[in-house]
């Protein structure tokens, strides 16, 4: 190939790059030069969108030396995260995608099978990934398909237990498999010189393996010296690797090992990827990368190295948004106040220091704090453990991973009524993730658990507040849960009953409009809309949604219709449980719920897919006034028409005084 790289235009190899088979027939040269260029394109097209460029900036070198290696569909590429899988993207023929990165139209910010052959899996919780490829390697040996499985493994996946689990049975099946791990936490420097190449071949020789075991059974032949000395020079040996291997403990588990290798020497790589392969049995590849290489911004980046910004000015890497609130923001800063005042609070997240806040506590309280790496499970039985002995922990995960713990939760914590509260972040419909990042599942899920108190705050006042409550539960877990992105302005109450919040009333009580925490907002515009109607929406805010206060109940009592719009699955979710609770105190009642459809909802704003699922203050309003319009025509029951020129006017909390 001869193409001249044009800066000021599409680069140019990067430009002639259609699918893997065109990187097979490039030479070294100028796949150093294409690493460069793809750096350059991700950094432009991930400015104006936002993403996860970090990650992907450090495996270029990586990735490239897996598609020389692997013949993609047809071997199996996989990856774990999936948010490193941008450069695959880019070499899989969809680089016209990246101008709509995360957006609708655009590309998937993980693999997404409608997009390519090329991808394989999409669920992107971290440290899956061995699990599918030990499953993928056995089907292709029971079917006898000469077909390759590599799983890159990294970011921190590996401190997941899945991939423990996963290591043993594949181990154990000794089928072929290329297991990649992309070490970026800066813990090793590759080992690099003529010995340690040596030595990686000589382990994946099939002759040094019969050597080995001649060598065993020979000795193992004479009983009182034999197998004495095979320990001893099996030590020896062993001495030797590690002095230059420091990761022998995967060998222990009976997998081949090769590394480390400089990732982002893609010969080096490469040489590596080839001999794995080619060995017949499980192989692990460590590669030690950097994430963020080749970007400055990204590289000078302490926290995360650019995990997944926002859009960003590619000269400074500074964001290009307006700065605002954030929820996570209000949380950290509040429960470092809390910490202050109550030494018994500790912290522990899983591998997300700095996206769910509790990075803050940490800066300040350091022995108080504990990142436990990717695994929630764990995070929630020391938690109980922590509960035990006498302290009160908060444990902040984004909602969609708390998924992953719910028998810990369960009948580690509940089932002993201890003291350990759960903030979700990223709760409900999230946006451009997608859908297993969807914060959707734990209101219903968590709602079967006995004790459990769930909270969901309106605003940072609220959220604030119901974090204070939560901690102040001593005898049984809570979880408070808020979505993503900046905070809406503080919505007073015009009063409270009980528990429950009342943010809108009318002189009618033709409709009780139930909105579950960020949903507060619309409740009140849609009593606004409905008021114009002429009918009377009082709207409230529960604040604790379970279990459902009997204040709601007694408020449902006394109107026509009740609706709940919620932001989460509505199988199991708060209008079921409402409507539940309605049943047991013989509430006659109807019930409405709002809420998302039980399904995979694609990828887009989190805007958008509200809109998509109806659930906009027009939508919403337009569905209350039509099932409030049929009560009048007795389609629901006998009601007299209502007489629409004598219904005072809704009472907003602007139009009020603020609560005593």
């Amino acid at each position: 190939m001869s193409v001249e790289r044009d800066p000021a235009n599409q680069p140019g190899l990067l430009a002639a790059v259609s699918g893997p088979q065109d990187i097979k027939r490039m030479s070294t040269e100028q796949l150093d030069i294409l690493a460069a260029e793809i750096r350059d394109f991700l950094v432009a097209k991930v400015s104006r969108t936002g993403g996860h460029i970090g990650p992907n900036l450090g495996v270029v070198e990586l990735t490239l030396g897996l598609h020389r290696v692997f013949d993609s569909p047809r071997d199996r590429i996989l990856f774990d995260t999936g948010h490193q899988a941008y450069v695959h993207k880019i070499l899989t023929g969809r680089q016209g995608g990246f101008d709509k990165l995360r957006q609708r139209g655009g590309l998937a910010g993980y693999p997404s099978q409608a997009e390519s052959e090329h991808d394989v899996i999409e669920n992107s919780h971290a440290s899956t990934v061995l699990s599918y490829a030990d499953g993928l390697a056995k089907a292709y040996a029971l079917r006898g398909e000469p077909r390759a499985v590599a799983a890159v493994v990294g970011d921190g996946a590996l401190t997941g237990g899945m991939c423990w689990e996963a290591l043993n049975n594949i181990a154990t099946a000794g089928n072929p498999l290329v297991i990649v791990v992309n070490d970026n936490g800066r813990s090793y420097s590759p080992t690099i010189g003529g010995l340690a190449d040596h030595l990686s071949t000589l382990r994946l020789n099939p002759g040094y393996e019969r050597v080995l075991d001649t060598v065993r059974e020979a000795l193992g032949s004479t009983p009182l010296v034999g197998r004495p000395m095979y320990e001893v020079l099996h030590a020896v040996k062993r001495g030797i690797k590690d002095a230059v291997a420091p990761q022998a403990m995967f060998e222990d588990l009976g997998i081949k090992y090769v590394g480390p290798v400089d990732g982002h020497d893609i010969a080096a790589v490469e040489g590596a990827l080839r001999a794995a392969k080619s060995f017949g049995g499980p192989v692990i590849v460590h590669a030690v990368t950097r994430k963020g290489y080749g970007y400055r911004p990204a590289e000078d980046d302490e926290a995360d190295c650019f995990h997944s910004p926002g859009a960003f000015d590619t000269e400074t890497g500074k964001a290009t948004a307006v700065p605002s609130v954030k929820w996570t923001h209000v949380f950290a800063e509040e429960l470092v106040a809390i910490a202050d005042e109550r030494p018994d609070v500790v912290g522990i997240t899983a591998a997300m220091a700095e996206p769910t806040g509790i990075a803050k506590l940490a800066r300040k309280y350091p022995e108080r704090t504990y990142d436990v790496g990717i695994a929630e499970q764990h995070a929630a039985t020391s938690a109980a453990g922590l509960a035990l002995g006498g302290m009160h922990p908060v444990v902040a995960v984004y909602a969609t991973f708390l998924n992953r713990a719910f028998d810990q939760v369960l009948l580690d914590v509940a089932m002993h009524k201890l003291p350990v509260t759960f903030v979700l972040d990223r709760a409900g419909i999230t946006g451009p993730d997608g859908p297993s990042h969807y914060g959707m599942w734990d209101m219903s899920i968590f709602g079967v658990v006995p004790g459990l108190r769930l909270a969901a705050p309106r605003d940072a006042a609220t959220l604030r507040e119901e974090l204070r409550e939560a901690v102040a539960v001593d005898d049984a877990p809570t979880i408070v849960r808020f979505p993503t992105g900046s905070v809406a302005a503080d919505l007073p109450a015009l009063r409270r009953v009980g528990p429950v919040d009342v943010l809108a009333e009318s002189a009618r009580a033709d409709v009780l409009l139930v909105a579950v925490g960020s949903f507060a907002g619309l409740g009140v515009e849609v009593a606004a809309r409905v008021g114009e109607q002429g009918y009377g929406v009082t709207v409230v805010d529960p604040r604790w949604v379970r279990p459902v206060p009997a204040e709601l109940v007694e408020l449902a009592a006394g109107h026509r219709l009740v609706v709940v719009v919620e932001d989460g699955v509505r199988a199991g979710g708060v209008g079921d449980a409402i409507a539940q609770a309605m049943r047991d105190a013989d509430v006659e009642v109807p019930v409405k719920d709002l809420g998302v459809p039980v399904d995979w909802h694609p990828y887009g704003t989190r805007a958008q897919i509200l809109t998509d699922l109806g659930l906009t203050a027009q939508d919403v309003a337009r569905d209350v006034t039509g099932w409030i319009s049929r009560l009048d025509n007795g389609a629901l029951g006998d009601e007299k028409e209502l007489v629409t020129d004598q219904v005072e006017p809704i009472v907003t909390p602007q139009e009020a005084p603020a609560p005593k």
